[in-house]
């Protein structure tokens, strides 16, 4: 009877450790599958510090007949926290806005038209670079920046007023020195040359020939140096850069149609957003001046 007993639990136990061993050898199998299901989708990781900005991370797999890797790449689309908390903010402000409003995603370089419940227009926009650029003893980043802001003004046919930064870095670019000019004042070339301006128009004195107008297009180099025409000159002013049209958000952050259409949906611009031709066309026909922008 004892021997009988003993080859029952004995069956028992095989059978137990053969069902274990079927389960570990299903596990990597498991877990990939898991894996998989998680690198669908983009995830949302709040990180254990509750002061930092929420950051975005992307499951990634690897796997081979005896191992399923999954390694988690954290990368916050916030420079600051309180770029995060202006980010938070406005999305928030968004949701309690009844108006006609526009909604801006730099995460997913996305902008959003909305009247009440109803999304009434939705396109792929080109926003800052988030690139530095150093000149001398001046910097500047080239980010959209995120917060609540308000359509100013919108203008057809607009023309662009390059600020001090395409300047630098095009002398950057060149390696130029840099140079700025005066509307009365002429400047001092080499050879008896001077540059001036005449009816707004910036041209070159010559000592024999008189006074030759400069392309407009075209930007001023002399002697290794790039010179920045003042603002109000005809040369400041630079058609068809802007698109067709623009509206205006103030601080020189502006909603633009761009020659540049491949650009439309990457982050490239210096800080405006650029649309393509079609929907910079029907903002400036439909959204009015006051209308509320959040970008988050």
């Amino acid at each position: 009877m004892s021997v009988a007993i003993v080859e029952v639990e004995w069956k028992r136990v095989l059978k137990f450790l053969s069902a274990a061993f079927a389960g570990l050898l299903a596990l990597p199998g498991l877990v990939r599958a898991q894996a998989q299901k998680m690198s669908a989708d983009w995830l949302q990781l709040t990180p254990s510090d509750g002061k930092a900005p929420i950051a975005a991370a992307r499951a990634s797999i690897t796997s081979d007949d005896e191992a399923t890797t999954v390694s988690i790449d954290r990368r916050s689309p916030y420079r600051s926290t309180q770029d995060s908390i202006l980010g938070t903010r406005a999305l928030e402000a968004s949701k309690r806005d009844t108006h006609l409003h526009i909604v801006v995603s730099l995460e997913d370089k996305k902008l959003w038209v909305i009247a009440g419940e109803d999304t009434v227009m939705t396109a792929p926009v080109a926003i800052g670079s988030g690139n530095t650029l150093t000149f001398g003893k001046n910097a500047w980043t080239f980010d959209t920046p995120r917060g609540i802001r308000t359509v100013r003004d919108k203008d057809a046919d607009p023309h662009w007023i390059p600020p001090e930064w395409h300047y630098a870095e095009t002398a950057s670019e060149y390696g130029l020195a840099l140079e700025k000019l005066s509307l009365k004042k002429p400047f001092e070339l080499s050879g008896g040359r001077k540059l001036m301006f005449q009816n707004g128009e910036a041209g070159v004195l010559l000592p024999d020939s008189g006074f030759a107008v400069l392309p407009l297009e075209e930007e001023i180099v002399f002697d290794n140096t790039l010179f920045i025409p003042p603002v109000g000159s005809k040369n400041r002013a630079v058609q068809g850069e802007l698109g067709k049209y623009k509206l205006d958000t103030g601080g020189g952050v502006l909603m633009h149609g761009t020659p540049h259409q491949t650009s439309i949906g990457q982050a490239v611009t210096h800080g405006c957003m650029r649309l393509r031709d079609e929907d910079i066309e029907w903002l400036y026909q439909f959204v009015p001046v006051g209308t509320k922008i959040y970008i988050y």
